[in-house]
């Protein structure tokens, strides 16, 4: 062990960009608004910054923490210890860096922040000299992830809003499976941009949300990804307006993690972020993590998404626009991972969805195409919504089987079916977790 056991204290108000009133991540519902802002990520600096977690051991375990979802119930909050801060401080003066942003990963019973190094520094050998201290647990760099989207057409927008234009919709035969589930009672975390939660396809349907990044509302519900895939998810049925979600009746937790920089179509997100995001899911019931974004492997962002799945929770991923995996979140052991469809053989294990010209919701009450292997990574979470419902204890590796083991050749492409994933659960046995 590096660290000592350390005392739980109280939050230190004096670091800088941590949430005062829930240290997870800046989170809203339906009846309220944010706490506080996470601050920060606009000054980080992928090319400069560093990455540095310390100890800062949790309470006593609560009952969520074991190998499933089952008796959840939230934990208490969670902030800061004395030394851990005072490690913090001695290793700032010491290596003569500056804080960008802190906060406490309860998943881990750590406390990370974003440092500066010193003008002139060289950042790799920074981090390798970090990575040796003993007060270390982790160091390294602060990385880039994007969503994996394509940018909107220019001159094409269509509100048209019918069902029988959703591409995705119809080729896996969502209407079929919905005769017997629609993913009621499911709850799916979002971790993406953030998403209009006044779309009138979308209101009511999201739980609650959070934002990692700026804590900006105006922001949040103008943010397009983030938007198309909780469309794609969970669009509202029978309302007579809009589309249909492949689970129409499951619920969403929004956790923004990515931003749109200034005058780019492509939203962008970072370890910092994306780590918030994904310790805050983990403060949740959520049975499916939906990560329709991706870049390099992480050191942290690995640790908390094991956690994640070792806990039961269902992760679905994009594939990169490349095809290669290797990075996160696509090379975690027990993840889903989704490429959009083609006309080539899929790499083995990888699940194939509709990802082209996707009719789904947009900012503002609008609907629009879209494409990009986001829009797959949502269609499958949408039909594992499907299939938990009627199965609650169902594990990924058996629902990723059922989906390969359904796909059927649609234009000549394979792709999942979800009247056939649903049918197939329902004449087999059902699945247990272990």
């Amino acid at each position: 062990m590096k660290q000592a056991s350390l005392v739980l204290a109280t939050l230190l108000s004096t670091l800088a960009a941590c949430a005062p009133v829930r240290p997870d991540l800046a989170r809203t519902s339906d009846a309220g608004a944010a706490s506080a802002p996470a601050g920060g990520v606009a000054s980080m600096d992928s090319e400069r910054d560093i990455v540095l977690v310390v100890a800062n051991p949790l309470e006593p375990a609560s009952t969520h923490a074991g190998s499933n979802l089952l008796g959840y119930a939230p934990s208490a909050s969670y902030g800061a210890g004395q030394r851990a801060v005072s490690v913090l401080s001695d290793i700032k003066r010491a290596y003569g860096m500056r804080e960008v942003a802190g906060w406490p990963i309860k998943a881990l019973g750590a406390y990370c922040v974003v440092l500066k190094p010193p003008p002139g520094a060289n950042r790799d050998a920074l981090v390798a000299q970090l990575a040796s201290d003993g007060r270390v647990q982790l160091a390294q760099a602060l990385q880039d992830y994007s969503v994996y989207s394509d940018a909107p057409p220019d001159g094409k927008k269509y509100n048209d809003p019918y069902t029988d234009l959703q591409r995705g919709f119809v080729e896996t035969h969502a209407a079929v499976a919905h005769t017997t589930t629609q993913g009621q009672g499911v709850h799916v975390a979002i971790v993406d941009t953030g998403v209009d939660m006044s779309h009138p396809d979308l209101q009511g349907h999201i739980h609650d949300s959070g934002d990692a990044v700026d804590n900006d509302t105006s922001a949040f519900n103008h943010d397009r990804h983030g938007t198309e895939v909780a469309g794609v998810i969970a669009a509202v049925g029978d309302n007579r307006q809009g589309m249909v979600g492949i689970a129409p009746k499951s619920r969403l937790s929004i956790y923004k993690a990515c931003w749109y920089p200034p005058g780019q179509h492509a939203a962008r997100c970072n370890s910092f972020t994306l780590a918030k995001a994904l310790a805050a899911v983990n403060d949740t019931d959520a049975r499916i993590v939906n990560l329709s974004l991706g870049g390099p492997a992480d050191p942290l962002l690995g640790k908390l998404l094991a956690q994640l799945v070792g806990q039961g929770r269902i992760v679905v991923a994009a594939l990169p626009p490349d095809g290669t995996t290797g990075g996160f979140p696509d090379n975690a052991p027990g993840v889903i991972v989704v490429r959009s469809s083609a006309t080539t053989p899929a790499p083995p294990g990888i699940v194939s969805a509709p990802g082209n010209d996707i009719l789904t919701t947009q900012p503002g009450g609008g609907y629009d195409f879209t494409s990009g292997s986001s829009m797959a990574t949502a269609h499958v979470s949408g039909i594992v919504a499907l299939l938990l419902s009627l199965a609650p204890r169902l594990d990924a590796r058996t629902a990723r089987d059922i989906l390969l083991r359904t796909s059927t050749v649609t234009n000549g492409m394979l792709e999942v079916n979800a009247a056939s994933a649903v049918a197939a659960l329902r004449t087999s046995e059902p699945p247990t977790n272990h």
